[in-house]
């Protein structure tokens, strides 16, 4: 069997699955000829853009998606306000979230306010308030509950306006553009089990 290996940048707006539910896109809707039997790995919520790996190499799936391998996963996340080094402090440290309606503290995460990155546009473009700032940071986890990222946001007071996955392990999106699709080596393989 031949293993195959890509990276995407899922676009906003598009389900993270080949299979339609609805009106929204998909990743059948990538004008690119991927094999029957390549699948993502993991996920990206609706409204969350960036890397999305997929492959047919179960044994790769496995191992990314079991815990306790605790491989690492960057977002560049917009939040409503300007966030505070407090506020870093305490996600880093870990905060109390709802999972599944009971209270759950997540794990210590690398996260450091940053300047407005360079990222392709979003479409559309989140809402902006002229009354209220808006700040950057980046926010790595080893976990990934559903809409974590945004929970955490939220419960120290930073809603989330805008989130984009830009590195798997020590693979980063680089220039890939929204619906861009790309092969990746084993030597990329090795960087996002996280070896240099």
């Amino acid at each position: 069997m031949t293993f195959r290996y890509y990276v995407i940048y899922k676009p906003y707006g598009m389900l993270s699955q080949f299979s339609r539910e609805g009106s929204a896109p998909t990743l059948a809707d990538l004008t690119y000829p991927f094999e029957k039997d390549v699948y993502p790995v993991g996920r990206l919520d609706a409204d969350s853009e960036g890397m999305l790996l997929l492959t047919n190499d179960n044994r790769l799936k496995t191992y990314l998606l079991d815990p306790k391998n605790k491989h690492w996963r960057t977002y560049y996340v917009q939040v409503e306000g300007e966030i505070t080094d407090e506020a870093c402090d305490s996600l880093a440290k870990g905060v109390v979230i709802s999972v599944n309606g009971k209270p759950y503290k997540t794990k210590r995460a690398r996260v450091t306010s940053i300047p407005t990155p360079h990222l392709p546009d979003r479409v559309p473009p989140i809402r902006v308030r002229k009354s209220i700032p808006d700040s950057w940071v980046s926010i790595s986890l080893t976990e990934g509950k559903n809409r974590q990222v945004r929970r955490m946001t939220a419960a120290v007071g930073y809603p989330t306006l805008r989130l984009v996955r830009v590195a798997i392990g020590n693979l980063g999106l680089n220039d890939l553009t929204p619906g861009e699709v790309r092969k990746i080596n084993e030597k990329d393989l090795e960087k996002i089990r996280g070896k240099k």
